[in-house]
C-alpha cells in the first residue's frame, strides 16, 4: 500500500526503522534534484556513490543497473542508492529512468526490507531528471513492494 504525503523526504515520517529509496545514474553524475537534499543532511551516500565510481575496479562490481548500495545514515535510517537511470536526461524521448533495472532495484530493496522491517520512504522516484512517468513507476512499486508499508513525498 502506498500512503501519499506533502512533506520531505529526506525527513521520513513514523516509527521504527526506515529506508528512504531513489535513483542515481550510471554515469557518476550526482549534483542536481534530490540527491542535493540528502546530501544537505547526510554526506554518506554521495560518498559512497562517488567511490564506486572512482574507484570501479576495486569497489562494488555488482553495482551497475538494477544493482543498490544501502548506507546506514542513523540509528534508523538508512539511505539506498539504486542505480535505475541511464544517462543524466531524456533523449530522443527515451527517459533515462530503466524501468527494468528500477523493478531489479526495488525487488532487492523488498529483500532488504524483509530482513530489517524498514517501512520505505521516497519522493516521487524516476520522475524529475530521470524523466520517468509515474503511471509506469507507481505499478513497479505495487508489484514489488506489496509487503511493505511505503511513503511518497510531495514537497508542499
Amino acid at each position: 500500500m502506498i500512503h501519499y504525503l506533502k512533506g520531505d523526504a529526506t525527513n521520513p515520517q513514523g516509527k521504527g526503522k526506515k529506508l528512504i529509496i531513489h535513483i542515481v545514474n550510471d554515469k557518476g553524475g550526482w549534483g542536481r534534484g534530490f540527491v542535493m537534499a540528502l546530501s544537505e543532511i547526510w554526506p554518506e551516500p554521495e560518498a559512497d556513490y562517488r567511490d564506486q565510481f572512482k574507484n570501479r575496479d576495486e569497489l562494488d562490481s555488482d553495482y551497475t543497473l538494477g544493482g543498490v548500495r544501502f548506507i546506514p545514515v542513523t540509528s534508523d535510517i538508512t539511505v539506498a542508492n539504486m542505480l535505475a537511470q541511464h544517462g543524466m536526461t531524456t533523449r530522443n524521448g527515451v527517459p533515462a529512468v530503466r524501468y527494468d533495472a528500477l523493478e531489479e532495484c526495488l525487488k532487492k530493496i523488498e529483500a532488504f526490507c524483509a530482513g530489517g522491517g524498514h517501512s520505505v520512504h521516497m519522493p516521487r522516484i524516476g520522475c524529475g531528471l530521470a524523466g520517468g512517468k509515474w503511471e509506469k513507476v507507481e505499478p513497479i512499486i505495487l508489484k514489488t513492494l506489496k509487503e511493505r508499508e511505503v511513503f511518497v513525498y510531495d514537497l508542499e
